[in-house]
C-alpha cells in the first residue's frame, strides 16, 4: 500500500515536470502565471484568517512530526506547492490515541446540552469562515469555488444537525417479565473513534463523522488524505476555538500505512469509520477483527442513472449532468453509467452532449469554472485506461476523450456511446468526467443491468410514471436512490450503501447509532 502511494505521488510529480517543461508557448506561461497570482492571493487570505495550519493536532497542541519529516501539499490546477505539512506515523498516532482516550472520560461525562453548545459554536465558526475554507479547499483539491462554498455549507450542516441530535439520545424502559424487576436500556458512547477520510470532500467527510461522534460523547483521531490535509487542519483549529476540549479532536496525517496500523492495533480505539476505496475498506475491516472494533465503511460506487422513455428530457439532462460531473466526476455517488431507453437514446444523447459542451474547464478560483482538474496524474491515467479499454471494445467517443489543453491533470468532459457490460467503464468506477451512455430496451433490462455490479451505493432514475418510480426504486440494490433528481445527499437522511459499497449509515438520526453501544440494565428485588 505504501509503495503504491509512493508510485502515485512519483507519477504525479513526474507528469507535472514533463508538462512544465513542454509548455513553452507564451499563452501557456501567461495562463500559469495568472493562476499563480490568484492562488497566492487566496493563500494570503487564508493565512490572514489564521487558518493555514501545517502541523498535526495532538492533545490540543500543534506539533511537528517527531522525525521532522514533511510532505508537500500541491495545487492540482498548477502543480505549485501550497505548503509542507507534518508527515506523521505510528508514534504520533499512538500519542493522539492516548490523548483521545484520556479526554474521553471527561468529554463523555458532560451533559448532552453542554456538548451540543460546543458543536453549535463550531458550526457558527465554520460558517463565519466559509470563504476562507472554500478557498483552501479549491487550492488543495481543485474543485470550483461554487462547489467548495457549497461543501462548506453542507459540511457545517452536519455539525448543526448533530448538535441538535446530541440532546435526543434516548434509551428504553422494557416491560418486565417478573413483577419485582425493572428493565432499562441505555445508549452510551462507543469510545475513541479512528476516522479515515478521503480527498474528494476534505471538509464534509470529516464533519459527517466527527459531528455525530462528538455529539454521542466519543473522542476522535482524524486521518485526512495526504492530498488535502489543510482543510481538515483548519476545521480542527475552528473546533478548538469553539471550545471543544483538547484531545477530543486529534489530527494526524502523512504515512497512511503506519497511521492505519496504529489505529487498527490499538485496543483503545473502539471504532473505525472510513470513506474511500473498497479495496482499502476491506483491509480496514479485516484489520479491525483482531481487536473486534465497531466498523462503518462508505466505499466505492458504480451508480446507474436510468433514463426511461417517459422521462421529462429537460429534467433528465439537468439531473444526469449534476449526478455525473459534480467535482469533475470525483464523487462516490457520481453517475457511473447512464442507461437510456432505446426510444429516446438519440434524442437524449444529442441534448446531453450539448449540455456537457457548455461546461467550462479551468482553475477553480476562476468564477466561470464549472469543472476543475482531477486530483493528480494517477487519476488522469486511470481515466485514459478506461477510455482506451472502451474504444478497443467498440465504444465511440461522442465528445472529449482526451486531456484538456490546459495541461496538468485537467481532462475534457467526455461522453462515450455504445458502452457495453464488458467494458471497464461499465464494470468499475471511473472517478473522472466521463459519461458512458448505455442503451436498454425494457424496464426489466434496466434493473438487471443496474444491479449487475458488486457495488450498491447510489442510483438515479428519471421517469414521469409514479408506479414505475416505486417499482424500480424498490428493485434497485442500492442504499440511495434519486428519483428525478441528481443531487440527493443531505444531513437529515441516511447515507450509505449495500453489497460491497459499505456498512452502516452516516447522517440523519440513524448516523448516531454508529457511535453508540446499547447497555441493558436489569434491576431486581424491587418489591
Amino acid at each position: 500500500m505504501a509503495m503504491a502511494m509512493a508510485m502515485r505521488r512519483a507519477a504525479a510529480l513526474g507528469a507535472r515536470h514533463i508538462l512544465a517543461a513542454s509548455s513553452t508557448s507564451s499563452s501557456g506561461v501567461l495562463l500559469r502565471r495568472h493562476m499563480s497570482v490568484d492562488a497566492g492571493a487566496a493563500m494570503e487570505k487564508v493565512r490572514a484568517a489564521g487558518l493555514l495550519r501545517t502541523q498535526g493536532l495532538i492533545g490540543g497542541k500543534w506539533v511537528d512530526a517527531y522525525d521532522g519529516k514533511t510532505i508537500e501539499v500541491q495545487n492540482p490546477a498548477t502543480g505549485e506547492t501550497l505548503a509542507n505539512v507534518s508527515c506523521m506515523g505510528s508514534k504520533e498516532t499512538s500519542d493522539a490515541i492516548a490523548s483521545a482516550h484520556s479526554t474521553f472520560y471527561s468529554w463523555s461525562k458532560l451533559t448532552a446540552n453542554e456538548r451540543s453548545k460546543a458543536l453549535r459554536k463550531w458550526h457558527d465558526l465554520i460558517i463565519s469562515h466559509k470563504e476562507e475554507l472554500a478557498l483552501l479547499m479549491t487550492l488543495e483539491q481543485g474543485k470550483p469555488m461554487k462547489e467548495a462554498l457549497g461543501e462548506v455549507t453542507y459540511g457545517a450542516s452536519f455539525i448543526e444537525y448533530f448538535a441538535e441530535e446530541a440532546k435526543r439520545i434516548y434509551g428504553d424502559i422494557i416491560p418486565p417479565t417478573l413483577s419485582d424487576r425493572r428493565l432499562l436500556v441505555l445508549k452510551q458512547p462507543v469510545g475513541v473513534v479512528g476516522a479515515v477520510t478521503p480527498w474528494n470532500f476534505p471538509l464534509a467527510m470529516i464533519t459527517r463523522k466527527v459531528g455525530p461522534a462528538l455529539a454521542c460523547g466519543c473522542t476522535v483521531v482524524v486521518k485526512p488524505s495526504e492530498f488535502t490535509p489543510l482543510t481538515a487542519l483548519a476545521a480542527a483549529d475552528l473546533a478548538l476555538q469553539a471550545g471543544i476540549p483538547a484531545g477530543a479532536i486529534n489530527v494526524v496525517m502523512g504515512n497512511a500505512p503506519e497511521i492505519g496500523d496504529a489505529l487498527l492495533q490499538s485496543t483503545q480505539v473502539r471504532k473505525i469509520t472510513f470513506t474511500g476505496s473498497t479495496a482499502v475498506g476491506k483491509k480496514l475491516m479485516a484489520g479491525s477483527a483482531n481487536t473486534v472494533k465497531k466498523v462503518s465503511l462508505e466505499l466505492g460506487g458504480n451508480a446507474p442513472c436510468i433514463v426511461f422513455d417517459d422521462a421529462d428530457i429537460d429534467v433528465a439532462i439537468k439531473g444526469s449532468l449534476a449526478a455525473k460531473f459534480r467535482n469533475s466526476g470525483q464523487t462516490c455517488v457520481c453517475a457511473n453509467r447512464i442507461l437510456v431507453q432505446e426510444g429516446i437514446y438519440e434524442k437524449f444523447a444529442s441534448a446531453f452532449i450539448k449540455a456537457v459542451q457548455s461546461l467550462k474547464v479551468g482553475n477553480g478560483l476562476e468564477e466561470s469554472t464549472s469543472q476543475g482538474p482531477l486530483i493528480n496524474e494517477a487519476a488522469v491515467q486511470k481515466v485514459e485506461k478506461f477510455i482506451n479499454d472502451a474504444t478497443s471494445k467498440g465504444a465511440n467517443i461522442m465528445l472529449g476523450g482526451k486531456r484538456h489543453s490546459l495541461g496538468m491533470s485537467f481532462y475534457e468532459p467526455t461522453v462515450v456511446g455504445n458502452v457495453s457490460n464488458d467494458m471497464l467503464l461499465f464494470r468499475e468506477e471511473v472517478f473522472g468526467p466521463v459519461a458512458p451512455l448505455v442503451p436498454f430496451k425494457t424496464e426489466e433490462d434496466a434493473i438487471r443491468m443496474a444491479n449487475d455490479t458488486n457495488a450498491g451505493l447510489a442510483a438515479y432514475i428519471f421517469t414521469k410514471s409514479i408506479p414505475r418510480s416505486w417499482r424500480v426504486s424498490e428493485a434497485l440494490e442500492y442504499g440511495l436512490v434519486g428519483v428525478n433528481e441528481g443531487i440527493i445527499s443531505t444531513e437529515v437522511a441516511p447515507f450509505g450503501g449495500v453489497k460491497q459499497s459499505g456498512l452502516g449509515r452516516e447522517g440523519s438520526k440513524y448516523g448516531m447509532d454508529e457511535y453508540l453501544e446499547l447497555k441493558y440494565i436489569c434491576m431486581g428485588n424491587l418489591n
